[in-house]
């Protein structure tokens, strides 16, 4: 991977984050997941696959008193996470391990990541199909996925979270019927429809789910990201530019 980076703000500002020139980088998505996750000062929340912490660094951004671990399989783009961390003053509740998502619960455990211990997993995994793949490995890696991508990437949240903890995610909009069954094991499903103008399908859902919890699936409101001219929703921009939370009902 190239070692060119470039530094990119966001939330109005109020984050700036190194990332590679090159390959696979942040975006919206990143962003929006992290507005969608409902934690608290004290808590614990684990961003799984974080990159260089976009979503992680956001959550920890907004959320006062709360601890991130950022996972990252990718040494080069843990070390960015790392960074990011410490160049934007969260360093001292915000940290990066080099771990694939994949990996034994007793390699988690090494990295004080251990079984039932977190509040809140959010995870944005790779979700498009193989067809023309990125020739950029990077790209490739973060893009990409196998059939059993989303159920590892669940059970690994699902190990790491105690009880009624909860995992947030963001997918593929026309993906659900997936997400749906490989969060069988969870409950109180709530699905958050994103669309990137009125009147048009959805593009991506955000996703939460409890572990442990029973109850009906909620289909909420969507969220509109631009006017029909392009202009930014209100909602939109206070998620993307103010650090707001995302409102659920």
């Amino acid at each position: 991977m190239s070692t060119a980076v470039s530094e990119d703000a966001v939330l109005g500002g109020r984050l700036v984050l190194r990332q590679p020139l090159r390959g696979h980088r942040f975006g919206h998505d990143a962003i929006l997941l992290a507005a969608a996750v409902c934690a608290h000062a004290g808590e614990h929340a684990v961003d799984l696959g974080a990159g260089v912490g976009a979503a992680g660094l956001a959550l920890a951004r907004r959320v006062e008193g709360l601890r991130v671990t950022l996972v990252e399989k990718d040494p080069a783009l843990a070390r960015l996470a790392a960074e990011n961390a410490a160049h934007n003053g969260l360093g001292d509740r915000v940290g990066a391990v080099c771990l694939d998502v994949g990996a034994p619960a007793a390699v988690f455990a090494k990295h004080r990541l251990a079984r039932s211990s977190v509040d809140h997993v959010l995870m944005n995994p790779p979700f498009n199909a193989p067809q023309n793949p990125s020739a950029d490995p990077g790209r490739r890696s973060a893009r990409v996925a196998s059939p059993q991508t989303l159920p590892q990437w669940a059970g690994a949240a699902k190990r790491l979270l105690r009880p009624a903890g909860v995992l947030t995610m963001i997918w593929r909009a026309d993906g659900l019927p997936d997400v749906l069954h490989a969060l069988a094991d969870f409950g109180a499903l709530s699905v958050l429809p994103v669309h990137p103008k009125p009147g048009a399908p959805a593009v991506r859902i955000l996703v939460r789910a409890i572990k442990g919890r029973s109850g009906p699936l909620s289909l909420q409101p969507g969220l509109i990201l631009a006017d029909a001219e392009g202009r930014p929703s209100r909602q939109a921009e206070e998620a993307l530019r103010d650090a707001a939370a995302l409102h659920w009902a």
